[in-house]
């Protein structure tokens, strides 16, 4: 039987950058049956032109011209591979053949496998001017997972090119001349699939691969609670509680929370968000626990309540603070049984779901006061995470504004920037002891968002920052613009009165009373003075380490923290 005629149109009269294709040898299918290793010693058989052979028919499909073949093969196996290029120069003149032996001791060993194509990958010159194809269709199954890898990781630029003999009218049909079988092509470049690559990049932006992933920090003590937070989430189902001042990204962390547990598969249902201090009354208990119809004034209708619609998944209880004893009570109730009661019904619904708490008061010594119950704060106090102000790490606040910059770009749907000299003025305050950043991000991010919104053509310049700066400097406590004395004198008189003291002495008291000022309780100033050394302690008791500190100079540990206390 004769050859196939070649193609009707040439190379030059199809428009396209240069096509190179990487394959295997198909010692069973290119080589049509026949003990691949007879082809060095008789002469081809005739009858491999009655074959599908995939090989060849990839130079032969009439939409797509191979310029240059790349064929592997086992250095046995070089005579079939010099037939199949001699094959393929009589139907495809336009490709040339280039034979690479690569010996495989065991062509199913995946390890081997992988490591011979990728060190041949890595010892080719790749032109970016040249298009790259992989043909996957021969090789054994490990070669093609292996080609997939290389292709997948962009280690070979290439896309994927799937043979397939041609379809046939019923089963058993001998192959007509000159007949073409199928091609697809699949490009494994996710940044070509709009629809993809938006997915992935969302899930990159919630933090599905790893909890820190996503968050702008270089503090160490920020990393390492993010570290020992993403280990307790993946193991642990036990109640999460996130302390930290308002802004310091409470919400945004339980978020990340559950998109990990998400992607883990360790949760199935939704994530469903409660700010206690938006509840009050009958509204409060018809919230979280639902209720029926006309348990009391105004419940028209059944209600299912979020303890219920959280069900299977996680649920998130900010500002949890602000409960009241009752809800309190309701709420641990349901998390030891997981059972609870609606109001006004007579049957207990059940509800298994992983609660997260954020707040910024102090829950034991609001327990302490009656205020919490103890019993409540107990269970949610499992693990404990404090989430640091700004302030104690300003190391994260030049990248945390270039986010925010993205962000308040992206409301007026341009590109927001800074002058060089606006950017140097804005961060020598933000990252001065000046800046106290009681808002955190939420007031660096609505600093960004005012000086964007002002700024001519997206670019901030220093006349915009100058008014900022001015806003800023109005909003701080008046504390902040006395002088450091002025703080131990507000506290204890003036500083003779205590007695002899050090300069060295009387400069560290200073400091340790002006932290107090700026907290609302023991606890937090305590964090705030023992963050690093905190670390390293089996016990963590910063209250206790505070009040004796004070108690040492004759200072009342509970005046102390006063002023911030009736500043909010």
């Amino acid at each position: 039987m004769s050859t196939p005629a070649p193609p009707a149109t040439t190379r030059s009269e199809r428009a396209g950058r240069p096509l190179v294709v990487f394959g295997l040898v198909g010692t069973s299918l290119d080589g049509a049956g026949t003990n691949p290793s007879a082809f060095g010693r008789s002469r081809a058989p005739p009858g491999r032109w009655e074959k599908w052979r995939p090989t060849i028919d990839l130079c032969r499909q009439p939409d797509v011209v191979v310029d240059r073949l790349e064929l592997l093969h086992q250095p046995e196996h070089v005579g079939l591979a010099r037939v199949i290029a001699d094959d393929i120069a009589a139907v495809s003149p336009e490709t040339t053949v280039v034979s690479h032996p690569l010996h495989f001791k065991n062509p199913w060993d995946f390890e081997e496998v992988y490591a011979g194509l990728a060190d041949f990958a890595r010892a080719y010159a790749f032109d970016d001017d040249v298009d790259y194809g992989i043909h996957i269709t021969t090789g054994t199954h490990t070669a093609q997972i292996c080609w997939f890898l290389l292709a997948e990781s962009r280690r070979i630029p290439a896309k994927l090119f799937q043979t397939g003999p041609p379809r046939r009218s019923q089963p058993g049909e001998r192959l007509p001349h000159g007949a073409v079988g199928t091609l697809d092509v699949i490009d494994l470049d996710l940044s070509r699939y709009d629809a993809l690559a938006q997915r992935f990049v969302s899930e990159k932006q919630a933090g599905t691969l790893s909890l820190g992933g996503g968050v702008a920090t270089k503090s160490a003590a920020m990393r390492a609670l993010l570290d020992e937070l993403e280990t307790v989430a993946t193991q642990s189902t036990a109640p999460l509680l996130l302390l930290g001042e308002t802004g310091v990204g409470k919400t945004q962390l339980a978020r990340r929370v559950y998109a990990l547990k998400k992607h883990k598969h360790l949760v199935k249902g939704p994530l469903v968000e409660v700010n206690c201090a938006t509840l009050r009354g009958d509204a409060a208990m018809s919230t979280l626990f639902g209720h029926k119809k006309g348990s009391y004034t105004g419940a028209t209708s059944d209600r299912t309540g979020m303890l219920k619609a959280a069900h299977g998944g996680v649920l998130f209880l900010d500002e949890i603070a602000e409960l009241g004893l009752d809800e309190q009570a309701m709420l641990l109730k349901a998390l030891e049984d997981k059972r609870f009661t609606p109001m006004g019904a007579d049957v207990e619904v059940t509800s298994d779901f992983q609660l997260v708490c954020g707040t910024h008061r102090d829950l034991n010594e609001r327990s302490t006061q009656g205020r919490f119950r103890e019993d409540l704060y107990s269970r949610l106090n499992v693990w404990r995470f404090d989430i640091p102000p700004l302030r104690e790490r300003r190391e994260d606040i030049e990248e945390n504004l270039n986010l925010e910059l993205t962000r308040a770009g992206q409301t007026r749907g341009l590109r927001l920037t800074m002058t060089t000299s606006a950017r140097a003025r804005y961060l020598a305050w933000a990252l001065s002891e000046a800046a106290a950043w009681r808002g955190n991000f939420r007031e660096l991010s609505a600093s960004v968002l005012r000086m964007g919104t002002l700024c001519a053509m997206g670019r901030i310049d220093d006349a915009v920052v100058v008014r900022e700066l001015a806003r800023l400097r109005a909003d701080l406590p008046k504390e902040r613009s006395t002088s450091p004395a002025s703080d131990v004198v507000a506290v204890i008189g003036d500083i003779d009165d205590i007695g002899d003291i050090d300069d060295f002495d009387a400069v560290q008291l200073r400091h340790v009373l002006a932290v107090c000022r700026r907290h609302t309780t023991l606890a937090d100033a305590g964090r705030a003075l023992f963050a690093v050394s905190r670390l390293q302690k089996k016990s963590r008791n910063d209250t206790d380490r505070l009040r004796k500190y004070l108690l040492s100079w004759g200072v009342d540990p509970d005046t102390a923290c006063r002023e911030a206390r009736h500043a909010s």
